[in-house]
C-alpha cells in the first residue's frame, strides 16, 4: 500500500534545541511504520534560541524537507535591549526585573507582531504551499505552534482548499498561556489574538493538545480537540541503561532545561536553604545541579543563600548529555507556571524523567495534569508554590532512602508515553 502524505509545517526543526523540536521530529520518525509519509516544511534561515546538533541523528535519512527563507525582527529587538533574546523562547523579565527597555520591547512584541514575530513568514509560505500542495497531491497538513503564526499558514491553506485535512497542533496554548497576560496588550490587540485563535479552532479539522486540560479547554472554545501528550523515545534514551544505577556520591537534585522567572520555585530554594543551615548531614551530601539555561536573576538570588556552595551549573548541553545527567541524579525537579490557567501544561521533559525511573518533585498549580501523571506512574509528588513543610518532609524522606541505599526506581505504567505508542494514537485520529 502506498504511504499517505502528510505535510508538517513547523518552525522548530534540528539543529534547533529544546523540547519544542522533539514532538514532530519523533512523529516523523515513526509515522512511516504506520503507512504515512511525512514531509517537513520549515524555515531555511531561522533564529533559534537554542541549538542542539545531536538531534540531527534523529532525522530520517530519506525524509523530505522543504525550506524557504524567513525574515524575523529579533536582530533589531536585541539591538534595543540584549535581554530581548529571551523572547525567542517565550521568556520575559517580570516585576522589578523589568527595565524601561524591557517594558517597551514587550509592548512592541505583543502589539505589533500578532500573534508573534514569525508573522512575516505567513504570507510567502501560504503562497508557496498553495502550489506545492497541488503539485504533490497532498491532502493532509499539520501546523505546530507556538509560534502560532504556523497556524495562520494552515488557516490560509484551509480557506484556499476546503477539502484539505488540517491538524492544528498546540504544543502550548495561545491566549491561555501564562505569559500572555505579560504582553501588555491593548484591547484591540487582545481582541485580534482571540479572533485569530477562534478562527483556527473553528476551521481546523482536528486540534491537538499536549495535555488533558488544554484539550478540554479547546473543546469549550469550539475546537474538535484531542490530547496526545509528549513522550520519551526508548531508542535514544541512555537513561534505560543507567536507570538502575544509584551510586551517586552525593544526593543530587537536578533541573534539566530552561528555567525562567515565571516558573521559579522560590519556596523550594527557601526550603533547601533551611535544610542546609539546620541539617549538617544533608549539607554534607547535597548537590543542586542545573543542566540548561537558568535565568541570571534566579541564579543571583540562589547564590546569595546557603545553596551557593552546593550548585553545579552545567549550562546548555546536548540532548543525549542531558538524558545522561537525568539518570545520574537522585531527584528530578520540574516546574510550571503558578496560576490555575496553567494546570494543563505538561512540560515535555517529564516523560524523559519518567523513563529514567527517578523520583520527581514538581511545582505548579493545584490539580495540575502533571500531578495526575505522577500519581498514575508513582513517580513523585506535586506541590504548590506556597507549600513549605510538605516539601521539606518529601525531600528528607528521599534523602534518608538515598543515604540507606534504598532510593529505588519504581515508576509504573509509563509505556503509554513512548513515542511509538503516541504515534499510533496520532494515526488513529488521522
Amino acid at each position: 500500500m502506498k504511504n499517505k502524505k502528510i505535510l508538517i509545517i513547523t518552525y522548530y526543526w534540528p539543529p534547533a534545541g529544546g523540547p519544542g523540536v522533539q514532538r514532530w521530529l519523533k512523529f516523523a520518525k515513526y509515522l512511516p511504520e504506520f503507512d504515512w509519509k511525512p514531509i517537513i516544511y520549515t524555515p531555511e534561515n531561522p533564529s533559534y534560541p537554542l541549538l542542539d546538533e545531536s538531534l540531527m541523528k534523529d532525522v530520517p535519512e530519506n525524509l523530505e524537507i522543504v525550506r524557504t527563507k524567513i525574515w524575523e525582527p529579533y536582530q533589531l529587538a536585541e539591538k534595543l535591549n540584549k535581554s530581548n533574546k529571551k523572547f525567542k523562547a517565550g521568556q520575559f523579565d517580570v516585576g522589578n526585573n523589568q527595565s524601561w527597555k524591557s517594558k517597551l520591547s514587550i509592548w512592541v512584541r505583543g502589539n505589533f507582531f500578532i500573534p508573534d514575530a514569525r508573522i512575516f513568514w505567513v504570507k510567502p509560505s501560504s503562497q508557496f504551499l498553495e502550489q506545492y500542495l497541488k503539485i504533490n497531491n497532498i491532502e493532509t497538513i499539520v501546523t505546530s505552534g507556538p509560534p502560532h503564526s504556523m497556524h495562520l499558514i494552515g488557516l490560509n491553506l484551509k480557506k484556499k482548499f476546503p477539502g484539505l485535512k488540517w491538524i492544528a497542533d498546540f504544543r502550548d496554548p495561545w491566549t491561555e498561556i501564562s505569559y500572555y497576560k505579560h504582553l501588555k496588550l491593548t484591547k484591540r490587540s487582545d481582541k485580534k489574538h482571540r479572533h485569530l485563535e477562534s478562527e483556527v479552532f473553528k476551521n481546523a479539522d482536528i486540534t491537538l493538545a499536549t495535555s488533558y486540560t488544554d484539550a478540554e479547554n479547546f473543546r469549550k472554545n469550539g475546537a474538535n480537540a484531542f490530547c496526545i501528550t509528549n513522550g520519551f523515545d526508548e531508542t535514544d534514551s541512555n537513561a534505560q541503561i543507567l536507570k538502575h544505577s544509584n551510586t551517586q556520591t552525593q544526593f543530587t537534585l537536578s533541573y534539566i532545561g530552561v528555567l525562567e522567572q515565571l516558573r521559579n520555585p522560590e519556596n523550594l530554594w527557601k526550603v533547601l536553604d533551611h535544610l542546609l543551615k539546620t541539617n549538617s548531614d544533608f549539607a554534607e551530601n547535597f548537590n543542586l545541579k542545573f543542566v540548561g539555561r537558568i535565568d541570571d536573576k534566579i541564579l543571583e538570588v540562589i547564590e546569595k543563600s546557603s545553596l551557593k556552595n552546593h550548585i553545579q551549573n552545567l549550562g546548555y548541553v546536548s540532548h543525549d548529555k542531558a538524558v545522561d545527567e537525568m539518570a545520574k541524579s537522585s531527584l528530578l525537579l520540574i516546574t510550571n507556571f503558578p496560576n490555575d490557567s496553567s494546570k494543563g501544561i505538561i512540560p515535555g521533559k517529564i516523560f524523559e524523567y519518567l523513563a529514567t525511573g527517578k523520583q520527581i518533585i514538581s511545582f505548579g498549580p493545584n490539580e495540575a495534569d502533571v500531578s495526575k501523571i505522577l500519581n498514575e506512574t508513582k513517580a513523585g509528588k506535586h506541590f504548590g508554590y506556597n507549600d513549605f513543610k510538605e516539601i521539606e518532609n518529601f525531600i528528607l524522606e528521599k534523602f534518608e532512602l538515598w543515604k540507606n541505599g534504598n532510593l529505588l526506581d519504581n515508576t509504573q505504567n509509563i509505556e503509554q508515553f513512548s513515542r511509538k505508542n503516541l504515534t499510533k494514537q496520532l494515526v488513529k485520529i488521522l
